[in-house]
C-alpha cells in the first residue's frame, strides 16, 4: 500500500515477519502492517533529525501482531470486559434494505428512538424499522441529532455525491505549513517522544488510538472530556499512558483551562465533528493566536468536502455507507451486512494520524515548514477497498497466550495483559508508563509541569 508512504513522504521499505491474514474480502492485515510500518518509518526519520541515530533505524513489522493491534487488545486476568455495544445498536432490515443504528451514546439512542417513535427495546425498534425506507430513516435519525447508516453497494457509494467527494481527497491532507518554534522536550534513544506534550480532544476510536500510540513512545498525553463522559469498554483500550481529565469547554473556566493547556502543547489532536470547536469560539484562527507553533492533526468521519463533510459518524457506519458491508455480504454469501472483522478504518486512521504527527514534528525539528494534517475514516475506506484479499491466504484466527506480553498491566478495572508490540524501529517499540485508567481520573495538568 504505497499510497500510505507517499502521503507521508516516507520510504516504504520495511521488514515484514509472520504469516497469515484476517478473514475478509479486503486486505485488512496488509492495511494493518502498512499503517504500523508508517509509524515506524516516521519514528525512524525523527530519530535521525534528533541526533539519536546516525542513519534511519530499520523498521520491522509482525503481520500477526499487527492484526491483533487492529482489535481490542485487553486480555483481562480474572475479570470481564463490559459489553461493547448498547442492546439496540446494530443492523436492522428496513422496507428496502439494511440500516445500522449506532446507539452507544445516550443522546444517539434517544435520537434514534425519537425518529422511530418507539421505546429503546430491540423488538420494538426492529418492527418500526421494517416499516421505513432506509435512506428516509437515515435522514430522519440525523435530523434528530442521531447517527445511522443505510447500507449501500460499492457502486451506489461511487455514484453518491459524498463518495465522489471522498474519492478526490488525499489520504492525508496537509495544510497551514509554517515554521514552528518547538518547545524543548527530553527525547532518548528508547523514548524519542519523552516529554513531548500532546493535547487530546478525541472520541472513539481513531483519534484515541493516535494519541495512545504517541504515549507509547513517551509523549505526555493529556486527554480532556466533558464531565461525566464515558466510552465503556474502549476506555480500557485507549487510555494507557494518558492522563484523563474532565473539563467543561462550555463554561468560562473550562475554556480558559483548555486555552492554557493548548498554549503549552506541542501537538493537538482532535476529532470532534467539523464546526464543533468553532461553535465554542475555539476555531482555527483563535487557536493559532493562542499557540501558533502547535502541530494539529484532525479527524472526521465522512471526509472534508462534499455534502456529508459535517456529518457525525463512526467506523461501523462508514463501512455500511461506503459499500464495505455490502461487498462483504456478497463475499461471504450471506443475506445480511458483513462488516470487516475488526474496526479497521478506526485503527488504520489512528495509526496514520500518529505517523502524520511524527512526520510534521520531524519537519519542525529540521527547521522546515511543518503542516497540519487532516484525515478521515471514509478516505481510509477508499484506500482499503482497492485491495482485495487473495482467497488462498492462511487465516489468523485470534489472539493466543503466545501472542501476549508477559507483563501485567494494573488497569483501573483489574490486571490485564496485551499483545506484544507489533513493530520495532531499530530497538524502539511502544510501552506505556501508566496503565489504562478511567475517564476523569486525573487533574487537567501535564504529567511533568
Amino acid at each position: 500500500m504505497d499510497e500510505i508512504f507517499e502521503a507521508l513522504g516516507l520510504p516504504s521499505d520495511h521488514e515484514t515477519t509472520g504469516h497469515g491474514a484476517l478473514a475478509s474480502r479486503y486486505a485488512v492485515t496488509d492495511l494493518a502492517t502498512s499503517s504500523l510500518a508508517a509509524v515506524g518509518q516516521a519514528l525512524s526519520a525523527l530519530m535521525v533529525e534528533l541526533g539519536l541515530a546516525a542513519t534511519p533505524p530499520g523498521v520491522r513489522v509482525d503481520r500477526s501482531l499487527a492484526s491483533l493491534w487492529f482489535h481490542i487488545t485487553v486480555s483481562p486476568q480474572g475479570w470481564e470486559l463490559p459489553p461493547i455495544w448498547h442492546p439496540i445498536a446494530g443492523d436492522y432490515e428496513a422496507a428496502d434494505g439494511w440500516i445500522r443504528l449506532h446507539t452507544n451514546l445516550d443522546r444517539h439512542r434517544d435520537a434514534a428512538c425519537r425518529a422511530l417513535m418507539v421505546e429503546p427495546e430491540r423488538e420494538a425498534v426492529a418492527a418500526a424499522v421494517r416499516k421505513r425506507q432506509k435512506d428516509e430513516l437515515e435522514a430522519a435519525i440525523y435530523a434528530q441529532g442521531g447517527v445511522a447508516a443505510a447500507m449501500r453497494s460499492p457502486a451506489e457509494w461511487a455514484a453518491h455525491p459524498q463518495g465522489k467527494a471522498v474519492a478526490s481527497e488525499p489520504l492525508i491532507g496537509w495544510d497551514s505549513p509554517h515554521a514552528r518554534q518547538l518547545r524543548k522536550w527530553a527525547p532518548t534513544a528508547s523514548r524519542p517522544l519523552h516529554g513531548l506534550r500532546v493535547l487530546d480532544l478525541t472520541r472513539v476510536l481513531a483519534g484515541p488510538v493516535a494519541t495512545r500510540t504517541l504515549a507509547g513512545f513517551g509523549a505526555d498525553v493529556l486527554r480532556l472530556d466533558p464531565p461525566g463522559w464515558d466510552e465503556g469498554l474502549v476506555a480500557t483500550e485507549i487510555t494507557p499512558g494518558k492522563r484523563c481529565a474532565y473539563v467543561d469547554l462550555k463554561s468560562p473556566e473550562g475554556r480558559a483551562l483548555f486555552e492554557a493547556r493548548l498554549a503549552e502543547a506541542d501537538i493537538f489532536i482532535h476529532g470532534l465533528r467539523p464546526g464543533a470547536l468553532e461553535s465554542l469560539g475555539l476555531g482555527e484562527r483563535h487557536r493559532r493566536k493562542i499557540n501558533p507553533d502547535t502541530i494539529e492533526v484532525t479527524l472526521d468521519a465522512y471526509g472534508w468536502t462534499g455534502p456529508w463533510a459535517g456529518r457525525r459518524g463512526f467506523d461501523s457506519l462508514v463501512q455500511m455507507a461506503s459499500g464495505i458491508a455490502h461487498a462483504g455480504m456478497e463475499w461471504a454469501g450471506t443475506d445480511r451486512p458483513k462488516p470487516l472483522p475488526v474496526q479497521a478504518l478506526d485503527f488504520a486512521t489512528g495509526y496514520l494520524m500518529a505517523a502524520a504527527a511524527i512526520k510534521a514534528l520531524s519537519e519542525a525539528v529540521r527547521g522546515a515548514p511543518a503542516a497540519n494534517a487532516r484525515l478521515s475514516l471514509a478516505r481510509t475506506a477508499a484506500l482499503l477497498t482497492r485491495y482485495e484479499q487473495p482467497e488462498t491466504v492462511n487465516l489468523i484466527e485470534g489472539m493466543t497466550d503466545a501472542d501476549l506480553s508477559p507483563g501485567i498491566e494494573e488497569t483501573d478495572w483489574g490486571p490485564a495483559r496485551r499483545p506484544a508490540p507489533p513493530f520495532h524501529a531499530g530497538e524502539v517499540c511502544w510501552r506505556w508508563e501508566t496503565p489504562a485508567c478511567r475517564f476523569g481520573s486525573a487533574s487537567p495538568e501535564w504529567r511533568n509541569p
